[in-house]
């Protein structure tokens, strides 16, 4: 009798943490840095803050955007801080000819609101591409994500594509193969199906248009190498870059990796584009099925 009243209680903790995950799991996931609505983010002048207004928020972009360039990096960044850390390396995108464009997600940096579903980031990564792309018809484009940013990007890179506007080069930067793969190793414990953001690189990437450059830290101790190597499977065309010495947070500082990524961006200058951008309504979709880091 005492064992089944144990084992009841144990049972009965067990259900309740569950319950508190399933309605607080953002607090495990994401790490947003707020900044006052005053803050300024921008003082080079050919860069400039802009906003997107998105159903019950207003997104902070920030917006690199200098005559003659020869495209646009789409930029979305990982789970933590806000763009005055992310946005750090403006003069990198000037060298190699391209315009920088980075969105806050819901409750970063100068966003209102708050993350509530893995949807809700995804329609809002749409609403900031649809107002940018306008400008970028007939110029390279490039979608990149970091960490958290890669299954966004792979995403959009899919919808993109399926539409017939592929990018012209897809980045995907310390990617993921799934977030529920990378929760179930952090916490083996919770049934996988409790995760409210199943996002996915590992299901989208056989079915993007054009390049995909994969990089990883070698001694990445957040989302492990093996992530890389599964995503190496299901597409095997892709160009990978594994940066020796680097971890999942300084990966950005290597010189292996500026390089290639110089390389990459120059190399588009010499190819056509895959399409042009699409107009401001190519963003609207059915949702599809259900598919971290700094």
């Amino acid at each position: 009798m005492a064992f089944l009243l144990l084992a009841s209680v144990a049972l009965a903790c067990y259900a309740l943490v569950l319950a508190f995950l399933w309605w607080r799991q953002e607090a495990l996931l994401f790490y947003p840095v707020p900044l006052p609505a005053d803050q300024p983010l921008a003082t080079a002048p050919d860069i400039r803050e802009r906003t997107v207004d998105v159903p019950g928020a207003r997104l902070s972009v920030l917006h690199l955007q200098r005559p003659g360039a020869k495209g646009v990096v789409f930029f979305l960044h990982g789970n933590a801080g806000n763009l005055q850390g992310w946005f750090s390396n403006a003069d990198f995108y000037r060298e190699a000819g391209y315009d920088l464009v980075m969105p806050d997600y819901r409750g970063f940096g100068k966003s209102t609101g708050r993350i509530t579903s893995a949807q809700q980031l995804r329609d809002d990564v749409r609403a900031v591409w649809n107002q940018v792309a306008p400008e970028y018809r007939g110029r390279k484009i490039v979608l990149y994500g970091r960490s958290l940013g890669t299954g966004l990007a792979a995403d959009l890179a899919q919808e993109l594509s399926a539409q017939g506007h592929a990018p012209d080069l897809t980045v995907l930067v310390s990617p993921y193969t799934s977030f529920r793969a990378l929760a179930s190793e952090f916490y083996p414990w919770v049934p996988g199906a409790l995760l409210r953001y199943p996002l996915e690189t590992e299901s989208h990437l056989p079915r993007i248009a054009g390049p995909v450059l994969l990089v990883h830290a070698q001694d990445d101790r957040l989302i492990g190498a093996h992530h890389l190597r599964k995503l190496q499977e299901v597409l095997p065309a892709a160009r990978v870059l594994v940066v020796p010495g680097a971890d999942h947070n300084d990966l950005h500082d290597s010189p292996v990796y500026r390089e290639e990524l110089r390389r990459a961006l120059r190399a588009l200058w010499l190819t056509p584009s895959t399409s042009a951008a699409p107009s401001r309504s190519a963003g609207s979709r059915t949702p599809p099925p259900a598919a971290a880091g700094s």
